[in-house]
């Protein structure tokens, strides 16, 4: 099987840390971009199976970033995660073809199975542990 590479893309370092601590272990090859325009870059230039972003960021925010990378790579599932997440923000995500919004702060659990479902959706994939 193939090692699954995820794109957490926040500004926030620690919570991006975070996260990569997550998943790494899980055996995910994990990128981390500080906001949406670096996001676009590890995109175009590597192998990324799933994307995180967050909602608020600057230069672009992940709705924005989530349309551009949809436009040259339209199958690639993306969550879109916000601390400000109402259903103004879950409709235009889904109009942009997010596979999921969702608040902030996230239980790890939720955040997992999330995952999960996008990858078994998108490349059906099993379930990571």
């Amino acid at each position: 099987m193939v090692t699954p590479s995820l794109l957490i893309t926040d500004d926030d370092a620690a919570l991006r840390e975070t996260l990569g601590g997550l998943f790494q272990p899980r055996g995910f090859r994990v990128l981390l971009a500080g906001d949406g325009e670096e996001a676009l870059r590890i995109v175009e230039r590597e192998e990324v199976h799933l994307m995180l972003l967050d909602m608020h960021m600057p230069k672009l925010t992940g709705l924005e970033t989530l349309r551009r990378v949809k436009q040259f790579k339209s199958l690639l599932p993306c969550i879109l995660l916000s601390a400000r997440c109402d259903e103004f923000l879950v409709e235009q995500g889904r109009r942009a073809m997010a596979h999921s919004v969702l608040a902030k702060p996230i239980s790890r659990l939720l955040l997992l199975a999330a995952v999960d479902q996008a990858l078994h959706g998108t490349y059906g994939w099993p379930a990571t542990s």
